[in-house]
């Protein structure tokens, strides 16, 4: 492989995080991510992020391992799914992370050329709570060889059938297009927001998910803090076994925010 082909698949790469959530909730734990990226709703109970690149631009780590990464660390912090899209030179496909269950995910080559196992868009579907019919069917299509649908085609299908779970992206946010083209777009939404840095502290009134987190001192801000370490050790320790950057570094940052609220929740304590 030529010095020039990873930097043309980095340029490239793109993604696109959704989150079956309010922007205020995805909001609060997007700071997670240690990255600041624009978000804007994303249709009825959905909100999405839009990733503008570093870490593949500029740190090697492909796109799709940070994504997948990065979908864990905000579902396993929060109560609801996340999906990350990504493409790049090569390949496209999809990482769905729900709480503390594997991650689930299908991988189609830039031709189209399916890579992914069935059982997977079962098991997405049901996740998700799709129709297990029409859905499924739908989804099924999307595993069989078609030489007239290419990577970006089969995202188009994909997010064809999210339209029935209520996913509607903003106008411009095309899965497929680079990810400083989807930022540029993103950031002229006029409803778009912009998360904030990792030392930013949403405060108790800004989303229903502050009473969880440490800094509010709320009810459930220990055992939020206890389930962060939990899941962190397993995903740093996977991510190194796999010499992914993007897992280590979701893990590591679970382990670190849960460290952090137990901490400021024994300090608190009377």
């Amino acid at each position: 492989m030529s010095t020039e082909e990873p930097v043309a698949a980095a340029a490239a790469a793109g993604a696109l995080l959704l989150c079956r959530a309010e922007p205020d909730s995805v909001a609060a734990v997007a700071p997670l991510l240690g990255e600041r990226m624009p978000l804007a709703r994303a249709g009825e109970e959905w909100s999405v992020l839009v990733p503008e690149g570093g870490p593949w631009r500029h740190g090697g780590e492909p796109v799709d391992r940070v994504l997948s990464g990065w979908a864990a660390a905000l579902a396993v912090g929060a109560p609801w799914p996340v999906l990350a899209l990504w493409w790049d030179a090569d390949r496209a496909g999809y990482a769905l992370a729900s709480g503390f269950r594997r991650p689930v995910g299908y991988v189609w080559l830039t031709d189209g050329t399916p890579v992914g196992e069935d059982e997977a868009m079962r098991t997405f579907a049901a996740r998700l709570g799709l129709d297990p019919v029409l859905d499924v069917q739908s989804l099924d299509r999307l595993t069989r060889p078609d030489p007239g649908a290419d990577a970006r085609a089969r995202l188009h299908g994909l997010l064809a059938v999210l339209t029935r779970a209520g996913v509607d992206l903003p106008d411009g946010l095309d899965a497929g297009e680079p990810a400083d083209r989807l930022g540029a777009v993103a950031r002229d939404l006029p409803a778009a927001r912009r998360t904030e840095a990792p030392r930013r502290r949403p405060t108790a009134d800004e989303t229903r998910l502050a009473p969880w987190m440490p800094w509010v001192g709320g009810p459930g801000a220990r055992a939020l803090a206890l389930t962060q370490m939990a899941a962190g050790l397993p995903l740093t320790a996977w991510g190194l076994r796999r010499h992914s950057g993007g897992w280590t570094a979701a893990g590591a940052l679970l382990m670190a925010h849960g460290a952090v609220g137990t901490a400021y929740g024994l300090s608190r304590r009377p």
